[in-house]
């Protein structure tokens, strides 16, 4: 436990040095948000794997998918690595970085406002941000707090303003500069730890062969065995749900797209592309397939985990050496500190930009504009911390848990965002309507499916397809914003004045070649 300890403290003043050195080097809006547009490829490859993959996946969907579909459970990691990672990086990364370089956007809500000639859809893109980041944050919360509580065991309420308070410090102080450096490192203790953990626990069961053998004599709701270890799994429909969500989500959610912002030019996208891509296929293979061995280990009552789908992958790691579990317990800090900097400066930045910016119009200067983020980061916060504590002691039902909670936060965002973001960089025909009715749609039906299913209780199965699951939900929301955008955009018209500011934007790419 002194081990454990040491290791913690250590590595937490590292990160609140890297925030206090980069504060000095932090001078205008462009630095606190976008680190100056100048990251090369590594740092921001890292920073976009590390905002990626948190306790969100490590404790709560590694635990949750790997305990329903078994070893199956690794093609989520595959298709996180392909689609949210590879082809992300190589369809959307250098025309990003061009036209919001170009157009001289910092968030999302901007891109929307210059890119379609809208402030209306600036403020309403700028509202989905900060609501729905909030559930996502609360789930690094809530992942977290349970591994914390089992390697330390510290209450999850101190665990969770713990993790809050370091999050805030480094991020205000230090802002993107900070971020991107303590990815970086956190980064690299990520790849080293997953790769040592799932040696660690495949060992405890007769090696990689041995495990296999014996998730295969596990027997499923019909007392058909083989199934776990097979390669689709149990119920490979609903499996195509979890990748679709957790590998195309990231194409819109704006704390991922926007490390595309902040990259230095064309080549760094280059390398970014093989690096983020590597760093996948490490971590998030690593981690469903480890999730994959949650039967092994954790006690089946009515075909559920005694302690709850949360608590598979600490209970796992319980088995694991106390020197293991200390590296498990930062390489989760790691992963979870980087996602939720992400967040809260990608939603402070958002609110700050976009909405209290223009109702301040000239009374606000640069310096004002950065002490108005750092305030937002602290509320942003606290809401946030509230929502986590009141998900593991206000509700003890499985409406409040991990895979829940980023389902609604990643379906409503990228429901709502992915599809006007990507066409937008390529189509000059999509239409300002278009893009109302992907804000409508996503938001729509994540918040309807979620008073309907998830609070509501009610299940529907169809074909095999639980419609009940917030992520088919989040999944269906992506899909169909693909397909309503180019359709509404097909049958609406756009004025002159904005096809005009459409072929200035568009001149962009021509300009940079």
């Amino acid at each position: 436990m002194v081990l454990r300890w040491t290791v913690l403290v250590i590595y937490l003043a590292l990160m609140i040095v890297i925030g206090v050195y980069y504060r000095k080097k932090t001078q205008n809006v462009s630095d606190f948000v976008l680190g100056g547009r100048g990251l090369g490829p590594w740092f921001t490859a890292f920073a976009y794997g590390t905002s990626y993959f948190s306790a969100v996946i490590f404790v709560g969907y590694a635990g949750k998918f790997g305990w329903a579909y078994g070893v199956a459970s690794t093609w989520v990691g595959i298709g996180n690595a392909v689609i949210g990672s590879l082809l992300a990086w190589l369809v959307l990364g250098r025309r990003t970085r061009i036209m919001t370089k170009y157009i001289e956007a910092k968030t999302m809500p901007e891109f929307f406002e210059k890119r379609y000639n809208s402030k209306l859809l600036k403020t309403i893109s700028a509202l989905i941000i900060f609501i729905f980041l909030i559930p996502y944050t609360a789930s690094v919360y809530n992942g977290l707090s349970r591994l914390f509580n089992k390697g330390f065991g510290i209450p999850y309420e101190y665990c969770i303003v713990g993790m809050a308070v370091f999050t805030a410090v480094y991020v205000i102080m230090g802002g993107y500069k900070a971020t991107a450096l303590n990815d970086f490192i956190q980064g690299i203790i990520m790849l080293v730890g997953i790769t040592a953990v799932v040696i660690a626990v495949l060992n405890l069961n007769g090696g990689l062969t041995g495990s296999i053998e014996k998730m295969g004599d596990i027997k499923d709701a019909n007392g058909n065995t083989g199934v776990y270890n097979s390669l689709f799994g149990p119920d490979p429909v609903n499996l195509l749900g979890v990748v679709i969500l957790t590998s195309l989500g990231t194409w819109g959610l704006p704390q991922m797209v926007q490390k595309f912002y902040a990259i230095k030019d064309d080549r760094s996208v280059k390398t970014g592309t093989v690096v983020s891509t590597v760093f996948a296929v490490v971590v998030a293979g690593g981690c469903y397939f480890l999730g994959g061995f949650g039967r092994l280990f954790a006690e089946n009552v009515d075909g559920a985990p005694k302690e709850g789908f949360d608590s598979i992958v600490p209970i796992m790691m319980e088995k694991m050496p106390s020197l293991l579990f200390g590296l498990v317990i930062v390489l989760v800090l790691s992963a979870s500190m980087s996602t939720l900097s992400s967040l809260v400066l990608t939603s402070s930045s958002t609110l700050t930009i976009d909405l209290i910016k223009p109702i301040m119009k000239d009374k606000m200067d640069e310096k004002k504009e950065i002490s108005v983020m750092r305030i937002f980061i602290a509320v942003f916060l606290l809401i946030s911390v509230a929502i986590a504590v009141y998900s593991l002691y206000g509700q003890k039902s499985s409406t409040m848990i991990i895979s829940n909670l980023m389902g609604i936060s990643w379906g409503a965002l990228a429901g709502a965002f992915l599809a006007p973001f990507m066409y937008g960089l390529f189509w000059k025909g999509v239409t300002k309507a278009a893009v109302m009715a992907s804000f409508i749609s996503g938001v729509g039906i994540t918040v309807v499916h979620m008073f309907i299913f998830t609070f509501g209780g009610k299940t529907a199965v169809w074909h095999g397809l639980n419609i009940a699951s917030p992520v088919n939900a989040g999944a269906f929301a992506m899909l169909f914003g693909l397909v309503l955008v180019p359709v509404v955009s097909l049958i609406t018209k756009s004025s002159d004045e904005d096809k005009k500011v459409t072929e200035q934007v568009f001149e962009c790419y021509s300009a940079e070649e």
